[in-house]
This record gives C-alpha cells, sequence and structure tokens, in this order.
C-alpha cells in the first residue's frame, strides 16, 4: 500500500522543484506556472467520482495496473513541450489517470480489511503518497541539474513503468469486492453521500487542505529562488526533505486517532500547520525550513485522519465516496494554486501566507462544527 501511494504521487507534484526554471525556459508569469502544477490537480478532481463508478462496476486492480500505465505516457511527453501551454496539456493527461490509483486503493483498503487495519493501511497509504510527493520534486530537481528537466521526465517515465509491473506482480486480487454496474444505483448514492454528514465533512475539509499545501509548496519554491536566498533547482529539491517527516508522523498520528478521535486530532493539526506557515514568514532559511516541516505534518496528519473518517463512518458505495473526496481535495489544489498565483504576483510571499491562514481558519471551523464523534464500535 505505501509503494503504491508513492508511485501514485511520483509525478504530480514533481514539476514544482523546476518552476522558477520554466518561469526563465517559457518566459512564463506565476500564475502561469502555478497552473502547470494546477493542470494535474484538476483533472484528477474532475475524474475522481467518476472512476470511482466504474470502478465499482469492473473491479479494483485492473484499475491501478491500467492507471500507472497510462500516467507513463504523458510523463514521457511532457519532455517534449514546445511551451507553458502543452506543458499544462500533458500536466492534465497525467491526472487524469491519478484517481484510478488513489480512489481505488482507498476503496480496496476498506473492502478487504475492518477495524484497526483499515486505519494503519491508510496511514501507511498516505506515508507513501508522503513519500512519492517528496521523491518527485527531489529526484527531478537533482536530475535537472544532472541532466537537464527534459531528460529528467524521461526518466521518471520509466520509474512509472516500473511501479506498474511491480503492482501487477505483487498485489493480491480482491477477495471481498462485489461488482455494482448499475450506474442507476450509483447515482443514487452519489445523492446519498452528497447529504451526508460524514461525507461532505470530509470533503470540504480535503479541499482546505490541499489548497495549503498546493499554495505554500508551489510558491515557497519561487520565495526562495529569489533574494536573498538565490537557491538552484537541486538546493530546492532537498528543502522537500521536510516532507519525510510525513512519513515517519503519519503512521504515528493512528496512535492520535484512537486515542483522541478525528475530530481533536484534526483540530490539534490544523493549528499546528497554521503555526508551521507563520514560522515561513521569518528570514533565516533555517527557520523556512522548519515552518515547512511544521505545515506539512499537520497537514498530513489531517490528511490522514480525514480519508480515515470516511473509510470507518462510510459502509456503502466506498469508492463513490473516496471519488467525492478526492473531486473536493484536488477542487482545492487547483484554487489553491490559482489564487496563491495571484497572491504571490500581488504582494509576494507574505499575501501568500495571509492566504493560506485563512483557508486553514476555515478548516478548523468545519471540524469544530461539521465533524461528530465516530462510534465506539465502529472505531
Amino acid at each position: 500500500m505505501g509503494l503504491i501511494g508513492m508511485f501514485a504521487f511520483l509525478q504530480v507534484y514533481s514539476v514544482q522543484a523546476i518552476l522558477p526554471v520554466l518561469i526563465t525556459d517559457f518566459a512564463a508569469t506565476e500564475v502561469q506556472a502555478g497552473m502547470v502544477v494546477g493542470a494535474t490537480v484538476l483533472a484528477i478532481a474532475i475524474m475522481s467520482p467518476f472512476l470511482g463508478m466504474l470502478s465499482d462496476a469492473v473491479g479494483r486492480k485492473v484499475f491501478i495496473v491500467g492507471a500507472l500505465l497510462f500516467l507513463a505516457i504523458p510523463t514521457a511527453l511532457i519532455a517534449q513541450s514546445p511551451s507553458i501551454g502543452w506543458m499544462g496539456v500533458w500536466r492534465f493527461l497525467q491526472g487524469l489517470s491519478v484517481p484510478g490509483i488513489t480512489v481505488v486503493t482507498i476503496a480496496y483498503i476498506g473492502e478487504e480489511f475492518e477495524g484497526r487495519a483499515v486505519t494503519e493501511l491508510m496511514s501507511f497509504y498516505v506515508s507513501g503518497s508522503v513519500l512519492g510527493g517528496f521523491m518527485g520534486r527531489f529526484l527531478l530537481g537533482h536530475l535537472h541539474e544532472l541532466i537537464g528537466w527534459r531528460a529528467g521526465y524521461y526518466v521518471m517515465a520509466a520509474m512509472t513503468l516500473l511501479g506498474a509491473l511491480w503492482v501487477t506482480k505483487m498485489l493480491p486480487v480482491s477477495r471481498q469486492f462485489v461488482a455494482n454496474p448499475n450506474f442507476r444505483s450509483a447515482i443514487q448514492t452519489l445523492g446519498e453521500h452528497l447529504v451526508n454528514r460524514y461525507v461532505v465533512t470530509a470533503c470540504l475539509l480535503g479541499a482546505c487542505v490541499l489548497f495549503s499545501l498546493v499554495g505554500c509548496f508551489t510558491f515557497i519554491n519561487l520565495h526562495l529562488a529569489d533574494t536573498p536566498y538565490e537557491l538552484s533547482t537541486g538546493a530546492l529539491a532537498n528543502i522537500f526533505a521536510v516532507y519525510l517527516l510525513g512519513v515517519i508522523i503519519t503512521p504515528l498520528s493512528t496512535t492520535l486517532l484512537r486515542r483522541f478521535g478525528s475530530a481533536r486530532t484534526v483540530r490539534a493539526a490544523v493549528v499546528v500547520s497554521m503555526l508551521g506557515v507563520l514560522l515561513t514568514l521569518v528570514a533565516p532559511l533555517w527557520g523556512v525550513v522548519i515552518g515547512l516541516a511544521v505545515m506539512s505534518s499537520g497537514v498530513f496528519i489531517t490528511q490522514s485522519a480525514t480519508i480515515s473518517y470516511i473509510a470507518v463512518n462510510v459502509k456503502q458505495g466506498r469508492s463513490l465516496a473516496s471519488g467525492l473526496y478526492y473531486l473536493f481535495y484536488y477542487a482545492g489544489g487547483t484554487v489553491g494554486a490559482w489564487l496563491c498565483g495571484l497572491a504571490y504576483a500581488y504582494g509576494q510571499w507574505q499575501f501568500t501566507v495571509w492566504l493560506l491562514l485563512f483557508v486553514q481558519v476555515l478548516a478548523l471551523l468545519i471540524a469544530s462544527f461539521g465533524m461528530i464523534k465516530t462510534k465506539s464500535k465502529a472505531a
């Protein structure tokens, strides 16, 4: 589960490490650069509910393997991009395949396991996705310095193909999956989810979570590439090592969830994340790095608690519920890439920070008034 999460997110945010280079190479604006990140995120948002329905009808493993194989194609095509616009097109195509991995994997875990095992496997999946987010940025940043970003994307495509072959061999076939090809039933289930307090609260929280993460880790690159830091792509890639904290912290969050419950864990994690964002305003580089580490740790705990909240409390149409969650989650990331780009263009990093804090206050309000205590038997 951890490695599936890693392969799913290896490509999603890799471009963040080379944004300053793309602005120079393509003579692009900050908003255009941000939307190259947002293009993949937007496609994931659009496709998540539909691939959830298709997976409920067809199966789990076939979707995960097929999505990884498709993901390698636009990853290789990015290397041929003649303009920032074409790069956005290939990035959008990347995003079309990602829900075939993410949404279906969450449904797979919810079907094949129960009780404490669900929470633990979800935390390993999130840890893997965190590792993939780090590895994508780290590898591409250093590959650019060694062979250029275009050749670097060929390497990334080859890695994705290897991931597809590995999943084909290692992932067990579903034992509990029951096909539901009735799309009329799926639409009815969708309507039920849209008025389900558990699903709606998780979806709104997810939107705030990825808004914060995409906005922060996209435009901190431009901030640190500018005066007085003037970091290279390799140095920016190294900054993303703070993501590795999430690999360690997310599995430990299961202990917090069992002891304090989802609602209190999320509230505490959002407050921690807000403190981290504020720390990025300090002048020394080490202070900014600590701020990013604190901010991302809070976000990862929030994400792990939120998707576990869905897995434990939603029993019917799990794949569709996961698809709805990711629709809101990645829609939040797309809006974050756009609005934070406008904020950065208007008032640099300081304006971006105030916007991020505003969204995190919304997340705190949603967690405080929307989340209800999970029944002890289900927990």
